[in-house]
Formats: C-alpha cells, sequence, structure tokens
C-alpha cells in the first residue's frame, strides 16, 4: 500500500490521489477502473467448487471463483477504513461479481474480456501520459493500486455529492503536498542532469 498507516483512509487515498489529480485521467478512471475490476471477474471466473454454483438468471450467476477471494479481501479492506463508503459500494461489486460470472458462460467471453481490460489499461496510460505528466500508481506499487483504485474512483464520486467533506479537504491538501514534493524532485533531477551536461561541455 502507500506511505502511512494502511488502515488510515486518508493516508491511503493521499498516496493514490497524487498520482490522479488531472480531472482528464479523473474521469478516464471513472470510466475504465470499473471496466477493469468487472474484466478480471469474468478472467479469474475459473469455478473452483461447481457444487456450489447458482445461476439465478442468464444475467446473474454465482460461482465459488478466483474472483471472489479477491473482492472479498478489497472489501474487508475497505470495511476496515471507512465502513459507509464501504457499505454502499458493495451493491456494485456483488452485481460486477454476479454478471462477470455470468458472463463468463458466453461465447468468446473471454477473449471479450480479454480485449475490455487491454483497451482499459492503455486507457489509464494515456490519461496518465498525457494529462497527468507522471507513471500510473501500479508502476511504483502494483498491490496498492489494484486494491485501492475501485475504492478511490469510488470516493471520488461521492465526494462529488458532499459525503465526508472534511476527509475531501483533507485529502485535497495532503495530495498538494505530495505533487509540490514530486514536483520539486523532478526539477533537482532535470537541474542535476543540465549541470552533468554542462560539465562535460
Amino acid at each position: 500500500m502507500y506511505a502511512g498507516h494502511l488502515l488510515s483512509i486518508r493516508d491511503q487515498l493521499v498516496g493514490y490521489g497524487a498520482y490522479h489529480s488531472h480531472p482528464v485521467n479523473i474521469v478516464i478512471h471513472r470510466i475504465f477502473v470499473p471496466l477493469i475490476v468487472w474484466s478480471f471477474g469474468v478472467l479469474f471466473s475459473q469455478n473452483l467448487a461447481p457444487q456450489l454454483s447458482y445461476k439465478f438468471n442468464g444475467w446473474l450467476q454465482f460461482d465459488a471463483n478466483v474472483f471472489i477471494v479477491y473482492a472479498a479481501g478489497c472489501l474487508v479492506y475497505f470495511y476496515t477504513m471507512e465502513p459507509l463508503a464501504a457499505l454502499l459500494i458493495t451493491p456494485q461489486w456483488v452485481l460486477i461479481y454476479l454478471t462477470g460470472c455470468a458472463f463468463s458462460y458466453r461465447p468468446h467471453a473471454m477473449a471479450i474480456a480479454a480485449a475490455v481490460n487491454i483497451v482499459s489499461w492503455i486507457a489509464q496510460f494515456i490519461g496518465h501520459g498525457e494529462f497527468e505528466g507522471r507513471s500510473p500508481a501500479l508502476v511504483d506499487n502494483l498491490v496498492g493500486a489494484l486494491v485501492l483504485a475501485p475504492f478511490f474512483v469510488h470516493l471520488e464520486n461521492l465526494f462529488d455529492l458532499g459525503y465526508r467533506k472534511d476527509l475531501h479537504k483533507s485529502v485535497q491538501a495532503g495530495v498538494q503536498e505530495k505533487r509540490a514534493e514530486f514536483a520539486a524532485k523532478k526539477a533537482r533531477k532535470a537541474n542535476g542532469t543540465s549541470n552533468g551536461k554542462s560539465k562535460d561541455l
């Protein structure tokens, strides 16, 4: 995860938010992060216990698969950090899980899910390269990005609706501080490179 207390929602959101402050990049993540989670739900839908499978209808199915382990682990972590926000995201994850299971039985499901996954990742890299000006969070912290990204997007949506204004304000201040540190570090590195070239001349 990110620097700070693992169970501090502020510390984790500041660490992740430092990589996601440009409005366009945030919109890209709001669209494509849920698609990544859903596509993983299809790609990791291998049923580990067929006897526990239950088909509600053609669109919703329960399977004891690999993805449910990831989803359950993430939700437990979300509830530990921010219970109310976790409660609000739970129906979304249940729907993603059930629809992913059902979709996995359709023709070409894996190919479609893989395509959705790849396109979604490409969109995020474009968001970071063209708008954010720094590498994605997953480059520095893969586990943190895969776990926190869906919750970060969810909380961004909640913040827009007025959820916990005190937390939102505190996170924004922390992100600005982190971004300033990154900019200063980048400037020092650029100056060092420039000075090195000057000495060579």
